[in-house]
């Protein structure tokens, strides 16, 4: 699949577990359960049939070792997160940035250093022209 621009939206525990591979590195099933699962009181059915479907939606990727499955995103957190912001504004904003940059300005409550780094983020912009250079921005979530 293609730059992320064709999955399905996630949920909020399926984000929770795709973050928590992302930290961690592969895991198995049971590996998952002992950290992720038991933290946040699923069953080990719950959390297969979720590795599943993040697999299904493109999100996940698995090997088999030793017999045993690992899960492992497919591509980095960070790409996929620019990817669920990206779906979020097309489908939720119909396209439109207003309504997120409104929310940053009046209720995200960013600290001095998201603000800097959304002042780099614009220089960015005005310096190479709209769209034609991709930024990592450092801790973002």
């Amino acid at each position: 699949m293609g730059r992320n621009e064709q999955r399905a939206t996630l949920g909020e525990q399926e984000g929770a577990l795709l973050k928590w591979l992302a930290e961690n590195g592969p895991s198995s099933v049971g590996q998952v359960m002992e950290i992720f699962g038991t933290r946040h009181g699923l069953a080990r059915t719950t959390l297969a049939t979720m590795l599943e479907r993040l697999r299904g939606k493109g999100y996940l990727q698995r090997e088999k070792m030793d017999g045993v499955y690992q899960y492992a995103p497919s591509e980095p957190h960070e790409v996929q997160l620019r990817g669920l912001v990206r779906r979020f504004i097309d489908r939720s904003l119909g396209g439109s940035l207003t309504p997120f940059v409104a929310y940053l300005a009046e209720d995200a409550h960013l600290d001095d250093a998201q603000i800097e780094q959304l002042r780099q983020l614009v220089r960015d912009l005005d310096t190479q022209g709209r769209g034609t250079k991709r930024h990592n921005v450092k801790g973002a979530k």
